[in-house]
């Protein structure tokens, strides 16, 4: 649904939620304001035509903020005369954003706020479709795909291997502190040895060394 308002001495094609900027109100922002000159409403192919005015037809607006427009300059200079006079202009504004277009108690926007809720209803159900669907499709691929025999088998001889490692890593963990102890004893007996070893070489050495002769009367 479509409006054709009047404001301003200009005429605007107004939606639900189109934002325009109009002449100069004496409005504040945030104001909510009802524009009743509307010449012309229309809703797909009919449409109310006023003269000049649509009854019982109204169109509410929000207003934005107050704005200005685009410099303009006017310049003006008589020939032969040396006149010159430029002048800027920039027009007062106020920018509005269209809430709502009522005719004869329809309202466009009750109409578009249905029309989306019917959107996403439908847009839910489509959704809740299609993940039951999946759900199905997974239920069914599950059940079409069972475990192989091979695999099957892999798997038992996996567990068979597995399970004599297993032992012979326990075994071995549980001689370890054995080992340890002999290993301790061992270097302990090689320790006390060393000793023993070199007394015995001093003094093989020392009955080995030759004697010293000893000096007599005689041979003075």
């Amino acid at each position: 649904m479509y409006a054709v308002i009047e404001t301003g001495g200009k005429q605007y094609r107004v939606e639900v939620g189109t934002e325009l900027e109009v002449e100069l109100l004496e409005v504040s922002p945030g104001d909510a304001i009802t524009l009743d000159r509307v010449l012309l409403v229309a809703d797909g192919d009919t449409a109310e035509i006023g003269r000049p005015l649509v009854e019982n037809a109204s169109v509410a607006a929000q207003v934005l903020r107050q704005a200005r427009g685009e410099k303009l300059i006017n310049f003006k200079y008589g020939p032969k005369t040396r006149r010159r006079v430029k002048k800027g202009h920039r027009q007062e504004l106020t920018v509005l954003r269209i809430s709502d277009i009522v005719l004869g108690g329809r309202s466009a926007a009750a109409d578009a706020a249905k029309a989306a809720e019917a959107k996403l209803t439908e847009r839910q159900r489509l959704e809740d479709a299609a993940r039951r669907q999946a759900e199905a499709d997974a239920a069914l691929a599950a059940k079409l795909t069972p475990a192989t025999p091979k695999a099957e088998k892999a798997s038992k001889a996996g567990k068979a291997e597995a399970t004599p490692r297993a032992k012979a890593a326990k075994a071995d963990k549980a001689e370890a502190p054995a080992k340890a102890v002999a290993a301790k004893a061992s270097s302990t007996k090689t320790t006390t040895k060393a000793p023993a070893k070199a007394a015995s070489s001093d003094a093989k050495a020392a009955a080995d060394k030759p004697k010293r002769p000893r000096a007599t009367k005689k041979d003075e």
